[in-house]
């Protein structure tokens, strides 16, 4: 099993910047890939971005290149999602998510992730 606990999240004007961070624990060594995803009210939740655990190679959604930035610390065990240049619209509950290694590909896909965090608001006011 692994577990995983976001932070982070709050109000932030428009233009402005924040960092999520979701740590992970238990059994990291089976984990290929974490994702994050976000879900506004009334809306799917969506991917935002990935990164391979290991190899550190990055994916982000449309809405996601450019301003926001995935990155690792291995030696936390922590995974950071940047975001820059928010907008209104990028309010959402943002989870973070792993996959096992037995995955082997990277996800988009919310059926594609074995574990989920709790979620952290971010608020962007306009």
């Amino acid at each position: 099993q692994v577990q995983l606990v976001e932070s982070g999240g709050g109000l932030v004007q428009a233009g402005g910047s924040l960092r999520l961070s979701c740590a992970a624990s238990g059994r990291t060594f089976s984990i290929y890939a974490m994702g994050w995803f976000r879900q506004a009210p009334g809306k799917e939740r969506e991917f935002v971005g990935a990164i391979i655990w290991r190899g550190g190679m990055t994916y982000y959604s449309d809405s996601a290149k450019g301003r926001f930035t995935i990155s690792r610390d291995n030696t936390k065990n922590t995974v950071y999602l940047q975001m820059n240049s928010l907008k209104a619209e990028d309010t959402a509950v943002y989870y973070c998510a792993a996959q096992r290694s037995t995955r082997r590909t990277v996800g988009a896909a919310k059926y594609e992730y074995d574990y989920w965090g709790q979620g952290t608001q971010v608020t962007v006011s306009s």
